[in-house]
């Protein structure tokens, strides 16, 4: 379509406009990439591959952990003890957040290195949309966790639930722009969205906090949300006991 509009423009201006005159140049249009010119594969899907295994490591692992503890027994013991849910959940959370950091930080090095992948924005911001969503992350782990009584359950769970929407509804493999209205509204109640488009955006942008101070918005109320519903889900099975 774009050839026929340039060979089109090219013959209407070969026309003269009155005698003598001499025809304009013709116009050559051609789309221009302001982001990745080279369009190289490896910029857009290595901050997808981030969202991806931050999602493995945070979800599936902290829901395996604590449901592992109830098949043995041991949930039991940590509940009794003089324990705050809070704390609970921080003793939880915690070794899976820096697990999950230092993936972060070893693809970023990786990207850097073998592909000539660079953060073109904001390293406080990028550290900032990320701490975020891992805590969404580990908040939906902890609440898979609270409604399973087992590991192929909670892993069952975890995968249908976050795992495949994070693939496959949060732009890392079709763009949201192109999906049908429905799907589009699905898309909203899914973390991954909201990080891979700030990751996208400090990444290959250069993007600075003002632009994705929205994608961090939603997810702070996503981590919010999720670890206040599982700390109270938590008390309220140790009240049961």
């Amino acid at each position: 379509a774009l050839s026929d509009l340039n060979q089109r423009l090219h013959l209407e201006m070969r026309i003269p406009q009155s005698p003598g005159s001499t025809p304009a140049a013709p116009a050559d249009f051609r789309p221009r990439t302001w982001f990745n010119p080279e369009l190289r594969s490896t910029v857009f899907l290595i901050p997808g591959l981030i969202s991806f295994i931050m999602v493995i490591t945070a979800v599936i692992s902290t829901a395996l952990s604590v449901v592992r503890e109830k098949e043995k027994g041991t949930m039991e013991m940590l509940e009794a003890a003089p324990l705050q849910p809070v704390v609970l959940i921080l003793g939880k959370t915690i070794p899976y957040m820096v697990i999950s950091l230092g993936e972060t930080v070893l693809i970023l090095i990786a990207g850097r290195l073998l592909f000539g992948v660079v953060v073109q924005g904001s390293y406080p911001a990028l550290a900032l949309v990320t701490v975020l969503f891992l805590l969404s992350c580990l908040g939906m782990g902890l609440f898979i966790s609270t409604i399973a009584n087992s590991q192929q359950v909670a892993f069952l769970i975890a995968t249908v639930v976050t795992v495949l929407p994070s693939f496959i509804l949060s732009g890392f493999v079709f763009p949201i722009r192109n999906m049908p209205l429905p799907i589009r509204l699905v898309t909203l109640i899914i973390p991954g969205r909201y990080f891979l488009s700030a990751e996208r955006a400090l990444m290959i942008r250069g993007a600075g906090f003002s632009a994705i101070w929205r994608e961090c918005a939603a997810l702070a109320l996503f981590s919010v949300f999720l670890l206040t519903v599982s700390s109270r889900r938590l008390a309220r099975g140790r009240g049961r006991r």
